[in-house]
């Protein structure tokens, strides 16, 4: 983050890579206690964390809460963060949907998914009846971080401080320096048409030789590449965004999907990289991935600092609601984990934007 920011306490939005991840979506119901405990549970959220945390302190768990649009104005009093809207549709060859979301929830944790799953016990214990829950998945980690289209996931992240300039906000909005936004999706993949694909063909589709994760060279790559479609370079300064995208999958019903999830200090990055994917650049220069991978979902959020968080007031609580939660541990400020995301990838997301924007 820039320097001369105040100092506050980022969300582990840039985390180590985790082999189990819960991703769960949720809107608020009608009323204002529903709003009054979901501001309970953001002031809390740093001691349920620590809570369930302290049952393997080596299973580094940690939980990004970030909220939609419309939930941003039912809840605080505060100004907007500037480039917070709704997920905007995008229809193209393809099309990106765009589904109801308030709050999302996404937990991870090393190697432990009981953790995870402990956790959205708790939070969805503390929330009751103030919330619907419209989207749960549970990722997993497969073999060498590969997707389950068989390539490896996440090649082009940015690391270290690079991966802090990438998803941080810092001078461009003040109020929120340290914050960031985060947009999810869920794509459902057609794995016996993909599979029906010969090896070469998907390599080109993705732009990335399959066994070895080596990148094709620019001379031989089709333009209509995953990975062409993702990086856009302006006066040859790359920008990137994080992705920690997750397969999951249930055998018994031929369910396999890779749940996208990108933080970017502005949503203008992972809108321009799915403008080109779904539209095409030029347009009808698509994404051939998009014809084996469906988008079923789209939400956009923003992800307040732990400081603000923590700040959150109950305003108007009714003490009955409060009062059949589960019972909140003492409540304590967790320092977030600042490790770089190192790992391999379709390569979603990773655009380059004009010299001198950081």
């Amino acid at each position: 983050m820039e320097s001369g920011l105040p100092s506050v306490i980022s969300q582990p939005v840039v985390a180590t890579l985790t082999r189990s991840a819960l991703f769960l979506v949720v809107t608020i119901n009608s009323g204002s206690n529903a709003e009054a405990t979901v501001r309970g549970l953001c002031a809390d959220l740093s001691s349920l964390l620590r809570a369930v945390g302290l049952r393997d302190l080596q299973g580094s768990l940690s939980c990004v809460m970030a909220f939609g649009s419309e939930a941003w104005d039912r809840l605080f009093d505060e100004p907007r963060p500037k480039e917070l809207h709704p997920f905007r549709e995008i229809r193209g060859v393809h099309h990106a949907v765009s589904t109801p979301g308030d709050i999302l929830f996404h937990i991870r944790a090393t190697k432990r998914m009981d953790l995870c799953f402990e956790l959205a016990r708790q939070i969805m214990i503390r929330l009751g009846g103030a919330v619907i829950a419209v989207d749960e998945v549970h990722g997993f980690n497969y073999f060498d971080d590969r997707d389950l289209i068989g390539f490896v996931d996440g090649s082009e992240n940015p690391a270290g401080p690079d991966a802090i300039r990438a998803t941080l906000i810092g001078d461009e909005d003040t109020a929120f320096a340290g914050g960031s936004y985060v947009i999810v999706q869920k794509y459902l993949h057609d794995i016996a048409s993909w599979d029906s694909v010969p090896v070469e063909e998907q390599e080109n589709i993705i732009g990335r030789h399959k066994l070895s994760d080596i990148e094709q060279p620019d001379a031989v790559k089709k333009p209509y590449a995953h990975n062409v479609l993702t990086s856009i370079t302006e006066d040859g300064e790359p920008v990137d965004i994080l992705r920690d995208n997750m397969p999951f999958g249930q055998v018994g019903t031929g369910e396999f999907g890779t749940y996208f999830i990108g933080y970017s200090r502005t949503p203008r990055r992972i809108e321009r990289m799915l403008e080109n994917m779904f539209v095409g650049s030029p347009p009808g220069n698509y994404d051939r991935l998009l014809d084996f991978s469906r988008a079923v979902t789209g939400s956009l959020f923003f992800v307040p600092t732990v400081t603000f968080l923590d700040g959150v007031t109950v305003q108007q609580a009714d003490p009955e609601i409060l009062s059949q939660a589960a019972v909140a541990p003492e409540r304590a400020v967790v320092a977030t984990p600042s490790k770089p995301c190192g790992d391999g990838s379709l390569g979603i997301g990773s655009l380059k934007e004009e010299a001198g924007h950081e």
